[in-house]
């Protein structure tokens, strides 16, 4: 099994650390009512996806 000869810094351990970062969501717009919402999920606002009426919201 392969050992390293040297051990790492702690700057050279933190900087290879330092790209793994959270991304931000996806953002897109409902077609029907204008909101904002994730793609491939359903309108929490309208309650459409895809152009059909999927779920009873407070608003409708």
């Amino acid at each position: 099994m392969a050992v390293p000869k040297r051990k790492q810094s702690k700057s050279r351990r933190d900087k290879r650390r330092a790209n793994y970062k959270l991304s931000m969501p996806a953002i897109s717009i409902c077609p029907e009512c204008g909101a904002v919402k994730q793609p491939h999920r359903v309108c929490l606002a309208c309650g459409t996806y895809n152009g059909r009426k999927v779920i009873e919201t407070a608003n409708n």
